[in-house]
């Protein structure tokens, strides 16, 4: 079955699995599959000031709406773009006295539409919203709950002159959100900003070791004619080649936790019980729980407690961080590293994760030297680890590349970010905006280390002087958030 630019894609049913998505024709790495605009899309309740709420890009500077006083967009473009989706938001808005929350806004913009409409299929969607999950059935006591507080909120929050739809409905366009809704990044694609509902994208099922992965588009209205305007957008991209009548896989969690783990998780948020291979076969588990091996191989109980102290660190570090204490986390991730490095082996999971925190803190303070140390070890761990073409490995490459760059190691630096910008050429794209800053970073690094080639005394020279006329920048301060998930889940 294909619709409307869907022509790559077919929609099949699998025992056990549910519908699943399966490829039309072949696919190389990189290849955009299909690009699906959101059915409806909202911004974060705490970010709603700072996002533009069309394109979803973090702006210094947005125009807000004069009538609700409370939608703020990039530009009159993004406003104008906007104004089928905002209209009846607006006056219900004003009407009601406030803006709701995001869940009740998102279930409301999604009503509008079906209202508009219908709940059939509409343009582009091989399924209708109607034919999406929703595990209402699933759900715990706790998240009953809250869906009760959700459809009592929705029904105060929307006008008596607009259509109305029965209590299972509304519980089921609930449902569909809490386990369908998509996270939308800003245009760093480093914070989680907004959640929206892509019919189609909902169909590609899980896989811990994906052959697809998804990207958000922020689209571009900046062009002076409307016709070369750009929606935002999901993008699902080819990881490696995909045969026709392969199915279409992607992940709904990090890779970079033991299968125990992420079967638990998946089962907890999407309520299925994942059978991939990695799974099955717990592959990478020993990886990620390798010991020092030799001579001085330690007994079990050794591991058992650094494990465990690795753990405690961890919490330790999270309240540190959140309290903005960055010295002392600096301090926790040094002596916790000193208790692991004689146990752990190096791609072990627990010694990842501090070695991580450490290189993103010890960057924000401005010490490279240290921060590039531990950065090449993490990379060198999770390249034995992660899938070569994973969208969270191009990045943390990336940031290793940008350290080894600002402590003068201009030879490894060059090498991880051309290895980064090889990879998220094809998680992201030649024209996101991370691939281009990262290309704008590989034409300097490139152009630096030629001149260190040629005379390092000079090249040592001229960085001096660079530095002392410019302020060095500084690195953004580290986030106490992982890297967005695929899927936006109410915690």
């Amino acid at each position: 079955m294909t619709k409307g630019g869907m022509e790559s894609v077919e929609v099949f049913t699998t025992e056990g699995k549910g519908r699943g998505l399966k490829a039309q024709k072949e696919f190389l790495p990189g290849d955009v599959i299909f690009a699906e605009p959101a059915y409806a899309a909202v911004v974060f309740d705490s970010l709603t000031h700072v996002i533009c709420h069309t394109c979803f890009k973090r702006q210094e500077r947005l125009h807000r709406c004069g009538q609700c006083k409370f939608a703020y967009y990039c530009d009159r473009t993004c406003q104008r773009a906007a104004w089928l989706n905002h209209k009846n938001e607006c006056s219900a808005i004003k009407r009601h006295g406030k803006a709701p929350s995001e869940n009740i806004r998102l279930a409301a913009r999604i009503l509008w539409k079906i209202e508009r409409e219908g709940s059939g299929l509409s343009e582009g969607c091989l399924v209708s919203i109607d034919e999406l999950q929703n595990h209402v059935d699933s759900f715990g006591d706790e998240e009953k709950k809250e869906l009760r507080t959700d459809v009592e909120s929705f029904l105060e929050f929307w006008p008596p002159q607009c259509q109305q739809f029965g209590m299972q409905f509304i519980s089921h366009i609930f449902g569909v959100i809490s386990c369908n809704g998509f996270t939308l990044s800003d245009q760093r694609g480093l914070q989680a900003v907004g959640v929206g509902i892509f019919p189609n994208l909902c169909q590609a099922n899980h896989d811990c070791w994906p052959n697809c992965t998804v990207v958000f588009n922020n689209g571009n209205h900046e062009a002076v004619r409307s016709m070369f305007h750009t929606q935002m957008r999901i993008e699902l991209r080819a990881l490696n080649k995909i045969s026709p009548g392969n199915e279409l896989t992607v992940s709904y969690v990090d890779f970079l936790n033991l299968s125990e783990e992420r079967r638990k998780q998946l089962k907890k948020q999407y309520y299925f019980d994942c059978t991939c291979e990695h799974c099955k076969k717990q592959l990478k588990d020993d990886l990620m729980l390798a010991v020092k091996t030799g001579e001085s191989k330690p007994s079990a109980d050794t591991v058992k407690e650094v494990i465990q102290l690795s753990k405690d660190t961890l919490e330790k570090i999270n309240k540190a961080r959140m309290e903005g204490h960055y010295h002392e986390v600096v301090k926790l991730c040094r002596d916790c590293l000193t208790k692991q490095e004689p146990v752990l082996g190096d791609t072990n999971i627990y010694l990842l994760r501090i070695l991580s925190i450490a290189s993103e803190v010890l960057s924000y303070l401005q010490m490279f030297e240290e921060a590039a140390d531990y950065a090449k070890r993490m990379v060198d761990g999770y390249l034995k680890i992660y899938h070569p073409n994973n969208a969270q490995l191009g990045m943390a490459v990336m940031r290793a590349g940008v350290t080894h760059w600002h402590a003068g190691l201009i030879e490894a630096g060059h090498g991880l970010i051309c290895k980064a910008y090889a990879i998220l050429l094809i998680t992201h794209g030649p024209s996101h905006p991370i691939t281009k800053d990262l290309e704008v970073m590989r034409v300097q690094t490139e152009m630096e280390l030629r001149m260190f080639q040629q005379n390092e005394f000079m090249y040592y020279k001229m960085r001096e002087a660079a530095l002392k006329n410019q302020k060095i920048q500084v690195m953004p301060e580290p986030s106490n958030e992982n890297a967005p998930s695929l899927f936006h889940k109410k915690e």
